[in-house]
């Protein structure tokens, strides 16, 4: 399985290049390219973090071509990068080897579908394509390069030379997400092995197009980029499909609601997603940021089956963390890893376990402008998250409570009761679903910061310690560790 942010073994070069990626890159098409002139936006790598010197840079030639996306080979660290009309490959000291155009081009966000497809009444402009999802396709050696032209055409390529393998567009199904913005798409990979295609699923801001794009979806991964196929829902009938769709209901609460997805990954039997969505309130004026009303946010982690093919799995369970008393709700950035044999043994998993590392900023209301600079950083054992969904399946199904997903439901729905073995893999029928959880879980409090806002995270074990690296608003680079000390442990900082 193979989330966004790609891991690897050469953490060094990882993290800096996960940190420091959204800085921004570079012009010209598919061949190589030296290497661009002093005083552009840079990307960093060491291979010895105390050794500052020893550096390795890679900087763009044009400072509007943002870098949005990194994944790095597992296999070999070669780095892959995307960005505004560009996909960069790399090795790993950061040696461009190839690159691939991708924009600008003729386009107006408004076609739909696009004129690639169809001709469109709408005025055309030259229009830069932002990356706005990467991720590496070990099984058929290919890279997955989503952009923002053409509400969100992909670029299938191959890992060796980037050469373009396929690039489909004439279906429906082909249009991942219309939103521009790169954080706006989050994808995850699961593999089942040789007897059968591998699966994507795509979760995704809609930006107000409910009926073109749904929120999250599972999709055939054809091993044939070129196969008619490609990208179509695993399944999909007149009733039931792969997929979730904001309800037009949704928006009459609350005009411009949308859930923002941070972070995905596969565990187990399940993938997940971190998101950040709007409260529903209790009348259309509540949620309208037209009204100057300051719109109320709430955490979640979405939970479904990798067989799950009519999403009848679909649970979300809210999160937040509370530290001195503060509360901590807007999740910022999460990074799943090992618990290692010294923080397994607090939080009572084992040293196998995933966890979950989590940066959220204070309270629950987004203020662009004014925006607070508490942050802290939280773990999740992943085993609890699961245990509170088993218990809120298990109660559903004994008839008690409703299904509490106010935004895909809207009104309150009770939970029917049947007689059945709810396991820690149960899937869900077609009743009780999807469902949602009250109750927050809590995460343990690591570290908190009142003046450098923390915006990234990434994490690994190391001699049985729990390592955590932190990037701030600033620009700084923070590793956080746990020590164990006589009267109990502590976390404890380097800048």
């Amino acid at each position: 399985m193979e989330s966004h942010h790609t891991r690897t073994q050469t953490s060094c070069l990882t993290l800096c290049c996960f940190l420091l990626a959204l800085a921004p890159p570079l012009s010209l098409a598919s061949r190589p390219l030296p290497h661009a002139p002093d005083g552009a936006t840079i990307i960093t790598a060491s291979i010895n973090a105390a050794e500052e010197e020893d550096y390795s840079t890679f900087s763009t030639e044009n400072p509007e071509w943002k870098f949005n996306h990194v994944a790095v080979d597992e296999r070999n660290g070669n780095v892959y990068l995307g960005a505004v009309n560009r996909i960069y490959k790399l090795s790993p000291d950061l040696n461009v080897q190839v690159y691939h155009e991708t924009g600008p081009d003729e386009d107006n966000r408004k076609c739909y579908p696009p004129r690639i497809v169809q001709p469109c009444s709408e005025p055309l402009s030259l229009t830069n394509n932002v990356n706005k999802m990467l991720l590496m396709d070990y099984r058929e050696n290919r890279l997955l390069a989503c952009g923002s032209l053409y509400q969100g055409i992909c670029k299938l390529l191959r890992l060796d030379d980037l050469f373009k393998l396929g690039e489909p567009f004439h279906k429906k199904e082909h249009y991942l997400s219309g939103v521009n913005e790169s954080g706006s798409v989050f994808g995850v990979i699961v593999s089942y092995g040789d007897s059968s295609p591998d699966k994507l699923f795509v979760a995704t801001a809609v930006d107000g197009k409910p009926e073109y794009f749904p929120t999250i979806s599972s999709r055939k991964l054809a091993r044939n980029s070129e196969e008619d196929g490609m990208f179509a829902y695993v399944f999909h009938d007149e009733f039931v499909a792969s997929m979730i769709k904001i309800p037009s209901d949704t928006f009459t609460i609350v005009p411009d609601f949308d859930i923002y997805y941070v972070y995905g990954f596969g565990s187990g039997n399940f993938v997940y997603f971190l998101t950040l969505q709007p409260e529903m309130g209790n009348g259309p004026a509540t949620g309208s940021s037209s009204a100057g009303r300051e719109q109320v946010y709430t955490s979640k982690i979405v939970r479904l089956c990798k067989d799950d093919t009519a999403f009848n799995s679909y649970v979300e369970v809210p999160l937040g963390c509370v530290k001195g008393g503060v509360e901590y709700r807007l999740l910022q950035a999460a990074y799943l890893s090992k618990a290692g044999a010294i923080l397994g043994r607090s939080l009572g998993v084992g040293p196998d376990d995933d966890v979950l590392f989590t940066i959220f900023s204070k309270g629950q209301k987004r203020r662009p402008r004014e925006a607070s600079q508490e942050s802290a950083l939280c773990v999740f054992a992943l085993r609890e998250i699961n245990e509170r969904i088993k218990e809120r399946l298990q109660s559903c199904y004994k008839g008690e409570g409703t299904l509490d997903l106010a935004w895909l439901k809207v009104k309150d729905i009770r939970c029917s009761s049947a007689l059945l073995t709810i396991d820690d893999n149960f899937c869900g029928l077609d009743m009780n679903a999807p469902l949602g959880v009250s109750e927050m879980v809590q995460g343990i409090p690591l570290f908190s910061d009142s003046t450098d806002k923390m915006t990234s995270v990434i994490a690994y074990v190391y001699k049985n310690h729990s390592l955590a690296f932190v990037g701030t608003k600033s620009g700084r680079v923070k590793k956080v560790e746990r020590v164990v000390l006589r009267e109990g442990s502590r976390w404890r900082e380097w800048c």
